[in-house]
């Protein structure tokens, strides 16, 4: 008997994108929240070797605002311009705004943080875990790319450990590079020492 139980998460539209760094096709999945995400490929990505690829959490004050709070801004321009640099990779552009809690609880965040909290705290002050991300929808748009190995552009480690929950391989680590500036030395700091981010 076939199952009719929908997936969760599944294309709906494809398109080619030129951008600044370089041509990307887009391809666009809803989830059964009703939210849409984004899968941006260079190359070719399904021919069994490892995809160079980013899972970018949607952060509207870093990607659309230029904030100076995060460094997920400077980290999406990064990747788009890395992976045209190599020729071949995805960035998953997904819809987890603050690390899963949504904007207005992250700027409630920001207000608690302008009060001498970090990141981590803050989210706890709220009543809201410090990270609620969940990666199955990530590896579900990867495996419909044909794409099973990756190699990670992350500094997070539980990005690497929720692809592998959900059966996606991470073969390597490769660092996201970013220049850290007076407003968000303390976030980062605070990414690394409470909540393991690598360099």
């Amino acid at each position: 008997m076939i199952s009719s139980e929908r997936p969760p998460v599944w294309r709906i539209a494809s398109a080619r994108l030129p951008t600044a760094y370089g041509e990307y096709t887009m391809h666009v999945y809803s989830d059964t929240d009703g939210r849409e995400h984004v899968a941006l490929t260079v190359g070719e990505v399904a021919d069994g070797r490892p995809v160079p690829t980013r899972l970018h959490s949607e952060c509207l004050t870093g990607d659309v605002f230029a904030s100076q709070r995060c460094d997920c801004g400077e980290q999406l321009v990064w990747t788009l311009a890395h992976l045209q640099e190599v020729g071949r990779g995805v960035l998953l552009y997904l819809r987890q705004e603050g690390r899963g809690i949504g904007l207005a609880n992250k700027i409630r965040a920001y207000t608690l943080q302008e009060q001498g909290l970090d990141t981590v705290d803050a989210n706890l002050a709220l009543g809201l875990p410090a990270d609620r991300r969940d990666y199955r929808l990530a590896a579900e748009m990867l495996r419909d790319l044909g794409i099973t190995t990756v190699a990670l552009l992350t500094n997070n480690p539980q990005k690497i450990q929720g692809l592998e929950r959900y059966g996606i391989l991470v073969l390597e680590r490769l660092p996201v590079l970013t220049t850290p500036n007076p407003h968000n030395q303390f976030y980062l700091e605070t990414k690394r020492r409470r909540m393991g981010h690598l360099t």
